[in-house]
């Protein structure tokens, strides 16, 4: 069973992110450059950066490329195991940030804060995927549980919450484009996965400082 951590996470937060870290993305496609906006995405940030520094990220696949929409990665390697996850997170898709072509986002389940270490980079500017003022609350989200735990259907009749923005690549959407066009099947109850895979090799801090470029 899941154990949210917000707080944990808040105060494990260290100063240095507000610098905004750039990592890059190192796969058997070639090379992404993120930046990553630790100003408005603390909690998220801090959660990737601790898959990236335990490599946790290596020898995944790209597992869901969906061309003209995105390209999803974190969770399974080559032969559809799923890697371990950890705690699940905060939702940050209420930081103003939208999913636009090139930003990462954050993989989810239907629960607003099941967000764990799998993410998308977006092949498109995506705002189906953004938080709104129309967007589900975590109350709604709270009420329709306890109905449906009752035996009873309450529709829900807003937006999702949203999927949590991240990040930016700065360099590399060449490669995200590639694969974004490879060939992919049904394989191992997924839909849209490459038939050649397409491997994370590693993440990587830059050493160079970040420049902050938000759009």
């Amino acid at each position: 069973m899941r154990v949210f951590v917000f707080i944990l996470f808040v105060l494990a937060i260290p100063a240095s992110l507000a610098e905004n870290p750039k990592v890059t993305i190192k796969t058997t496609a070639g090379d992404i450059e993120v930046l990553l906006y630790a100003d408005r995405a603390p909690i998220t940030v801090s959660n990737f950066l601790s898959y990236v520094d335990s490599d946790a990220h290596d020898k995944i696949i790209f597992h869901r490329v969906i061309a003209g929409f995105m390209i999803q990665t974190g969770g399974y390697y080559a032969d559809l195991q799923e890697a371990e996850e950890g705690e699940t997170i905060l939702n940050e898709a209420d930081n103003g940030l939208k999913n636009l072509r090139g930003t990462l986002s954050m993989a989810r389940m239907n629960e607003i804060d099941s967000a764990g270490r799998q993410f998308f980079i977006n092949a498109s500017d995506n705002a189906s995927l953004d938080h709104s003022d129309e967007s589900c609350t975590r109350e709604d989200e709270k009420s329709v549980a306890a109905a449906r735990a009752k035996g009873m259907y309450k529709p829900v009749t807003c937006r999702t919450f949203g999927y949590a923005v991240f990040g930016e690549v700065v360099s590399g959407m060449d490669v995200v484009a590639d694969i974004e066009l490879v060939d992919t099947e049904p394989r191992g109850g997924h839909g849209d996965v490459p038939i050649t895979p397409v491997y994370i090799l590693s993440i990587e801090r830059s050493e160079a400082e970040a420049i902050h470029i938000l759009r």
